[in-house]
């Protein structure tokens, strides 16, 4: 998937999201006063907290001797796909990845978490991660918001950008991680009756 598609997907959903938070319980949201200035920190931290509550609330659910679960369905094609550790440790990888360089305390080189296999190990670095993203996020300021950091020259990255890639990214293994789930008679946390983001 190219950046300006995942851009555009992580814009999408970040409207969709953020609205929609407890509704479907009979409850309406607080509603932002519009045209109000808002620091793109806390509005692109606010989505990535509704990201990582469904992400890390999903890992948690499934029962550690399910975390080497991986699809095979009769008449479909599975073949090489990744079990429900590998998401959970890609995504802890990949949230590191995102902000490599940034000079963000706590910078974890993502190749030390390929050894993980445990639940707890996994768990414990998925929010690990997590935390260095909002710190990461948090040092997105109006000023450097999109000038470029390193990247491949083909996605033009800038903070906000690479900001919108993780929780893009944290969306697309998420709906995996939903129906790895679901295969496993389990319903995801965020989806259970009463579940407020």
């Amino acid at each position: 998937m190219n950046m300006k598609r995942c851009l555009a997907m992580a814009a999408c959903c970040a409207m969709l999201t953020l609205p929609l938070s407890g509704w479907g319980q009979g409850q309406k949201p607080k509603m932002a006063v519009e045209g109000q200035p808002i620091p793109p920190a806390e509005s692109l931290n606010a989505v990535l907290t509704i990201m990582e509550h469904q992400i890390v609330s999903a890992a948690d659910a499934m029962p550690a001797e399910k975390y080497d679960f991986a699809p095979s369905v009769p008449g479909g094609e599975f073949t090489g796909v990744n079990t429900f550790a590998k998401h959970v440790r890609h995504l802890a990888q990949s949230n590191y990845e995102f902000f490599q360089g940034w000079g963000i305390p706590g910078e974890v080189d993502p190749k030390t978490l390929s050894s993980l296999k445990t639940k707890d190990e996994l768990m414990k670095a998925l929010r690990d991660s997590y935390k260095f993203a909002h710190a990461a996020v948090d040092s997105i300021t109006p000023q450097n918001a999109f000038l470029s950091v390193t990247g491949p020259e083909a996605y033009k990255s800038t903070r906000a950008s690479m900001a919108a890639f993780c929780m893009a990214h944290s969306m697309d293994h998420y709906g995996q991680m939903v129906e790895y789930l679901r295969m496993n008679g389990i319903i995801p946390p965020a989806s259970r009756p009463g579940a407020q983001m």
